[in-house]
């Protein structure tokens, strides 16, 4: 018992040890969540829905009836133009497909893919307008070219 004593004893007789205080804590500006004003998400949009019609009732779609023609085989980026030829007052493109057959383009042919038509034929570009799918019966009209490649260029 002695011994049980004398340890409390030693125990009582440490320096207290003091415990760190709390550190502030900062208050929160509460927030107000006001749903009035927003949209019921298990209600359908008329508004949204509307504008999803008007994008498949769109005067935008691809030709698909249409007889494809040889450079729509081809994606747009594996074709290099090479030239022009005047021909009758018209100028004509010079387009170089991968299999190394050169074809000749006018305003109004179609190459690429994705639905492109030739609208314009400069000395060193040829403009297109591409129809793409923004998704299922959605289309958009996108722009692309095709420089005149450099003589020493290689592919």
């Amino acid at each position: 018992m002695t011994d049980l004593q004398a340890y409390v004893a030693e125990v009582k007789a440490r320096q207290k040890g003091s415990v760190e205080p709390l550190p502030e804590v900062k208050t929160v500006e509460p927030f107000v969540f006001n749903a009035e004003d927003l949209r019921n998400p298990f209600i359908i949009d008329e508004k949204a829905q509307e504008t999803e019609e008007e994008k498949i009732a769109s005067s935008i779609r691809p030709d698909i009836n249409r007889p494809k023609e040889e450079l729509e085989s081809y994606e747009l980026d594996t074709l290099r133009m090479v030239g022009t030829v005047d021909r009758q007052g018209s100028l004509w493109g010079l387009v170089k497909a991968t299999d190394g057959t050169i074809h000749r383009v006018r305003v109004g042919n179609h190459m690429g893919k994705n639905f492109g038509k030739i609208v314009n034929i400069k000395e060193n570009l040829i403009e297109l307008v591409e129809i793409i799918s923004d998704s299922p019966g959605a289309w958009r009209e996108r722009k692309a070219s095709l420089d005149l490649a450099e003589v020493g260029e290689k592919k």
